[in-house]
């Protein structure tokens, strides 16, 4: 058949090419409503990348995401587009039905058949995708759409998606007909009228970058904020995809406070999608690249951020007849600790983030500070949309231990990054190191010392949020702290397994010294001062050495012409008289 009628539940889309629809945002589009908070269009993006990565068992080598204008009313477009396997005529069909899947793999990161058609959704009104396989000899290029304009504007009672499908004989592209001409020529007159595409030479265009197999999806018709402005942003950064609206600082008094909080991963991560998918990921790729607006995206372990770094291993109890499941939890401070007050837990499933920076201590509380942690959590399975874990016995377990852990973390190390030891003993220790270090004088030195230390290297791992520290109840006596964690810097890496299931009660909160609080303060804003100023002598000299670049091919030019004038003179004077 050419099209199909695709099951009926939900909403597809909004907007259209063909004419316009009453509304052109995504939750007041149809006669249903949305959700309290919407579906992040960040999220949607990464369910399109995630079908991208599970083609690399299909030689996929990039995912390549940008935009595009639509030549039929010059609004912007979001491509997306890989050079996995393809699909053929099935298999696009499937694609584009609801709540069928082919991903059964323990590996795969997609499972539930609905990611393609959501995603495209909450992104905008209308998607159409070209796709090309190879199948054996047989070489077939496909085309879909998804329309909710059309369905809309045509008052359709069933989901409709029409379908074009072609082969390669002889080199040749010819119509594939699997039901009547007229269901072909059907699809092929609504794609037209409803897609950015007016001819069949435009719609086949489309398949020549996309090389020997690969596919491509083309998102137009993108949702509207009740501003009237686009929800994906495309004009602030060339070399991002930003969330508009969706970077205000929530923490931090200061001027200088608040620059370094929005520097931060899991604050640009809510509203850039290179700083999301660059931690979207846990383990990096060999042979595959997310190539941004034509810039590839380098991928950061948030584990290899951490200082005073633990790993603690965690063996939950999965169920009495199946194989013993262990866990490797990284956990440590975060760099800017304790003047940055950023924690929580970043949780992936199959390679996948599914919940950034969860926190699962209380935010009011100082316990627990500056910790952040890194685990695979493959026993438990996401939610449909994969931002969240369903809420099984199993996943609360999960977040009881991450508590202990966390809180068993603070109680052994928050010394550290300068709070009193918590444990009896510790603080034994770290008063007979007040009492040994000297004069006030050298307590200055030796706090200024353990602040510089602490705050040398500025990582691109800025908070999400800045605790007041006025309200945090601060002593004098920490300087001798920072002293006792200028000592043990070197400790990076311990195992632990074992924990007990109860929570740990901890008793008491750490306290901090405010010299010590504004030393870091300094440090961390002439650290951050003098990368932005490497950033930009870094650009000068690139222009310079392109300038340089320039000139030096121009002299080459000169120099050749030169020569060949000189050689042609040459040869005129070595001519005889005549």
């Amino acid at each position: 058949m050419a099209g199909g009628t695709v099951g009926a539940g939900g909403t597809v889309g909004a907007g259209g090419s063909g004419g316009s629809l009453d509304c052109r945002s995504f939750w007041k589009a149809g006669a249903h409503k949305g959700p309290s908070a919407p579906i992040r269009e960040l999220y949607a993006i990464s369910e399109l990348l995630d079908n991208a990565v599970d083609e690399i068992c299909n030689g996929a080598t990039f995912v390549k995401v940008d935009k595009s204008i639509n030549s039929k009313d010059s609004s912007p477009m979001l491509v997306f587009q890989d050079d996995g396997g393809g699909m053929d005529p099935e298999g696009v069909r499937k694609c584009m039905s609801l709540g069928f899947s082919t991903k059964k793999s323990k590996t795969t990161i997609g499972q539930y058949g609905n990611g393609f058609k959501t995603s495209t959704m909450r992104l905008g009104a209308d998607a159409i995708v070209f796709t090309r396989a190879v199948r054996g000899s047989n070489v077939t290029l496909s085309i879909g759409l998804l329309s909710y304009t059309f369905l809309r504007r045509t008052m359709k009672d069933d989901i409709v998606v029409p379908m074009l499908d072609f082969e390669v004989r002889d080199g040749h592209i010819v119509p594939l007909v699997y039901g009547s001409q007229g269901d072909w020529d059907s699809s092929l007159k609504i794609i037209l009228d409803w897609s950015p595409f007016s001819s069949m030479e435009e719609l086949l265009k489309q398949f020549e970058d996309v090389d020997n197999h690969g596919t491509k999806v083309v998102i137009y018709n993108l949702w509207m904020n009740d501003d009237g402005l686009l929800e994906l942003d495309f004009e602030d950064d060339d070399e991002d995809i930003l969330l508009r609206d969706q970077g205000q600082t929530s923490g931090g008094s200061r001027k200088i406070q608040k620059e370094i909080v929005e520097q931060h991963i899991s604050h640009r991560l809510r509203f850039s999608l290179r700083a999301y998918t660059s931690i979207l990921y846990l383990r990096k790729f060999e042979n595959f690249q997310i190539i941004l607006r034509g810039k590839p995206v380098e991928q950061i372990s948030i584990a290899n951020e951490l200082k005073f770094k633990k790993v603690v291993t965690y063996k939950p109890q999965v169920a009495h007849d199946s194989q013993v499941v262990s866990v490797k939890v990284d956990i440590g401070f975060a760099k800017e600790a304790p003047v940055l007050g950023i924690f929580g837990m970043n949780v992936y499933h199959k390679n996948r983030l599914i919940m950034p920076f969860w926190k699962v201590l209380q935010e009011a509380s100082s316990r627990g500070r500056s910790v952040v942690g890194v685990l695979e959590a493959n026993f438990i399975e996401p939610a449909h949309d994969k931002q969240d874990f369903e809420r099984t016995p199993l996943f609360i377990r999960l977040e009881t231990k991450l508590r202990q852990i966390i809180v068993d973390y603070w109680k052994e190390k928050c010394h550290l990054i300068g709070y009193q030891p918590i444990d009896l003993k510790l603080r034994s220790q770290y008063k007979a190191t007040l009492k040994d270090s000297g004069s006030p004088g050298a307590k200055i030195q030796h706090k200024a010392f353990a602040a510089r230390k602490i705050g040398e290297h500025l990582s691109n791992l800025l908070p999400e949020t800045y605790d007041d520290v006025e309200a945090v109840r601060l002593t004098a006596n920490s300087a001798g702290s920072a002293l006792h964690s200028s000592g043990q810097a070197q400790e990076n890496s311990m195992e632990s397994a074992g924990l007990e299931e109860d929570l740990v009660d901890v008793g008491s909160h750490g306290v901090l010294d405010p010299n010590f609080n504004e030393k870091l303060s300094e440090e961390n804003l002439a650290l951050f001062t003098r990368r932005e100023d490497l950033r930009q002598r870094d650009t000068q000299l690139k222009q310079t050495i392109g300038e340089l670049e320039r000139e030096l091919e121009e002299t080459k030019r000169k120099c050749s012409h030169l020569a060949a004038e000189l050689q042609m003179r040459k040869s005129q004077q070595q001519r005889p008289y005549m």
